[in-house]
């Protein structure tokens, strides 16, 4: 199965039922920006179980110039990642060439699941710009799983613990600092944003928590651990162990939120996100809104649409069931948009 499609350059809608393969669509352009696939992780599994392979081909225009960037895999081969028809050596050289922002259902669980998941939005956000934070990050996670493997051993060397705590401190003041600059930034973008979207009904908040903001001496903090660590066999203190607090008003979101209030929460977490990094790489990301209706009331669906449609959004790509709706606000705009019909895998474009 193929599809060979051609956007506009503002607003692109795929509307389908759900289950027919709307999300697959965004999913190839998140690909071509980060490398691997939103939803699946596992890449081999991202290949259609009636095939052997397969091939995401981006052709994209900015500033005049086209670019090409191209990734295809074989399974039980290795994955072939190209710009402009150069491999890359390393993957994460890639990422934030093609700065973008997902909008999707899978986003709940920033608000209900584990503080790694609010991590992992940090580190993507920051990544997409930082390539010295990128490598700080991975170096500081290999490290990590280093410590925590010689943690499990019946005897582990204090020797050769004290010798992981350095580099876990070296790479953890770098990630340290440059999440608690981002996250200073990014707040009142945040809640700008919250207050359009909300139309200031709610006040919101962020708030980063580290074990680093009462003691930036990591390396310190990890040897005071030695013992106890030794006994539960993992790591107990670090930047790994940071999390991103959200509030709607006094209290935590995840007590009091409705799911309207949720869902609006998110978007502008995401709209900061959109704002945050088109100040940084001075272009407007691509933004992918994945069944962005569900949950919220009309108000919110029109406001939503207006602001991605004025000129501080670049290219828009929009997944909905319900084309009548749709239709009806983006003629409102005044933009250009077009529509595509999602059906069994199989993508038209709609009059």
């Amino acid at each position: 199965m193929q599809a060979e499609l051609e956007f506009s350059p503002k607003i692109n809608c795929f509307i389908g039922n759900n289950g027919v393969g709307k999300t697959n669509v965004l999913d190839a352009m998140y690909y071509l920006s980060f490398c691997k696939s939103h939803s699946n992780l596992i890449d081999n599994q991202n290949i259609n179980h009636e095939s052997e392979f397969f091939v995401i081909d981006g052709q994209y225009e900015r500033n005049g110039t086209e670019e090409n960037v191209y990734c295809a895999l074989k399974r039980h081969q290795k994955k072939v990642f190209k710009h402009n028809k150069k491999e890359y050596e390393k993957l994460a050289d890639h990422i934030g060439k093609f700065p973008l922002v997902l909008i999707s259902p899978d986003d709940i669980s920033l608000i209900y699941e584990g503080s790694e998941t609010r991590r992992k939005f940090i580190d993507g956000v920051i990544s997409q710009y930082d390539l010295d934070y990128l490598t700080a990050l991975l170096r500081y996670n290999k490290t990590l799983q280093q410590r925590n493997a010689l943690l499990k051993n019946d005897n582990p060397s204090d020797e050769l613990l004290t010798i992981f705590d350095g580099i876990m401190h070296e790479c953890g003041i770098v990630i340290f600092r440059k999440r608690k600059e981002f996250i200073d930034k990014f707040i009142p973008i945040f809640q700008q944003y919250y207050e359009i979207v909300s139309q200031n009904k709610e006040s919101v908040n962020l708030e980063y928590d580290s074990q680093l903001l009462r003691n930036e001496n990591l390396g310190e903090l990890l040897g005071e651990t030695h013992e106890r660590d030794k006994i539960l066999g993992y790591t107990t203190r670090g930047i790994h162990k940071d999390d991103l607090l959200m509030s709607l008003g006094e209290l935590p979101i995840k007590r009091v939120g409705s799911q309207g209030q949720n869902k609006t929460y998110l978007i502008a977490l995401k709209f900061a996100q959109f704002e945050f990094l088109k100040q940084i790489h001075r272009e407007k990301p691509i933004l992918l809104l994945d069944d962005l209706f569900d949950k919220l009331d009309a108000e919110r669906v029109q406001q939503i649409i207006h602001l991605v449609a004025n000129d501080r959004f670049g290219q828009i790509f929009i997944t909905d069931t319900n084309r009548k709706n749709l239709d009806e606000i983006l003629r409102k705009t005044g933009q250009d948009f077009m529509l595509f019909g999602v059906e069994k895998g199989n993508i038209t474009q709609l009059p």
